[in-house]
């Protein structure tokens, strides 16, 4: 985002866990890459994050997922300054291989995000539309999808109120 910095936006990820989500905190995600496009976070494979049988644990790819598909949101209506209230409806998973290193979940749905906030502001109903979310493993198998999450978004965006 032209107006955030890697700096500001690893911030605003970490106070936005601390403040809304705690889990996201214990579970040690990083901003990778960020653009008005796509997003990348990173999240390590370790004790926190790992299951019994030494990958990443399930839980822990659905919040770098929700991560991954929402983050883009509440920063583009910060950056606009309005409100976005989103959610998920649903999620579909598709798991292919076990990552059993440092994960790496990709939305390129930033478009798509920019037309829901769009919509939402101009009709003033809430939005809904699918987010597609790649994780791959690249320390050990490069590019290649670990597991596919569609998520499908809801967004409701409002104008700020002032005081």
């Amino acid at each position: 985002m032209a107006t955030v910095t890697m700096k500001q936006a690893q911030r605003m990820l970490f106070w936005f866990g601390l403040r809304y989500i705690p889990l996201i905190g214990f579970c040690s995600p990083k901003i990778r890459e960020m653009s008005e496009r796509h997003l990348v976070i990173s999240m390590p494979h370790s004790w926190r994050t790992k299951n019994h049988l030494g990958s990443i644990y399930f839980g822990a790819l659905a919040i770098g997922a929700d991560l991954a598909g929402a983050f883009l949101v509440f920063s583009k209506a910060r950056e606009r300054g309005i409100n976005a209230n989103f959610a998920f409806k649903d999620v579909h998973g598709e798991f292919l291989k076990r990552p059993e290193a440092e994960v790496f979940f990709r939305s390129d749905d930033g478009d798509v995000i920019d037309a829901m906030i769009n919509e939402s502001m101009a009709t003033g109903q809430r939005i809904n539309k699918p987010v597609k979310i790649v994780v791959t493993c690249p320390s050990l198998h490069g590019d290649e999808p670990m597991a596919n999450f569609q998520l499908t978004l809801s967004v409701k965006a409002t104008p700020r109120k002032t005081k």
